[in-house]
């Protein structure tokens, strides 16, 4: 079995683990963060998730590279050069670390706000959070060994929630609040 097939009930305590993890980059970071976000799953209170705290870290600019990879590197993340996206910089935990995914993104950027905007849209609607939540379960327990397919298997309904959410924030007048570090 591996990470992608043990999609758990959700943690109250992966709140608390972004918060020290959190507090590290931003002390680490200082002003190249200008927002230090927790995103993904287990970011949405009583969603199931893949027990992987995901954080989003926004820049000005990806360049330099420098200005934020040599202090991530120094509390012990690992810039993963190979990552195919180019709408963000990759970074995962060393050895010996707990599981974290960081996602460096550009402040304003369309990648930037999807992962806010999904955030706070299933933060605010449960029954959809409850909804995305059984769909990783049975993709998680048919894909268990193929993290690709995992991933893009999510997809259509990941997007069907999107435009539900992105209709949200246009009848709400949704912003991006404080950061969350």
């Amino acid at each position: 079995m591996n990470e992608y097939s043990m999609v758990a009930a959700h943690d109250p305590g992966w709140s608390e683990e972004f918060k020290e993890i959190g507090t590290r980059i931003r002390d680490a970071l200082q002003d190249a963060a200008l927002r230090i976000d927790h995103i993904g799953s287990t970011a949405v209170p009583g969603l199931d998730a893949k027990p992987i705290i995901d954080i989003q870290i926004s820049v000005r600019s990806f360049e330099p590279l420098a200005s934020y990879r040599d202090p991530l590197q120094a509390i012990g993340y690992l810039h993963q050069a190979g990552n195919p996206e180019l709408t963000k910089r990759y970074f995962r935990e060393g050895p010996g670390m707990r599981r974290t995914h960081i996602h460096v993104r550009e402040a304003g950027s369309f990648a930037e706000q999807f992962a806010l905007l999904f955030r706070d849209y299933l933060r605010v609607h449960p029954e959809e959070a409850a909804r995305y939540g059984a769909e990783k379960r049975q993709l998680a327990y048919l894909l268990k060994q193929d993290r690709t397919r995992y991933v893009e298997a999510k997809e259509p309904c990941i997007w069907e929630m999107m435009r539900r959410a992105s209709q949200w924030s246009q009848d709400t007048g949704w912003r991006p609040g404080k950061p969350d570090a």
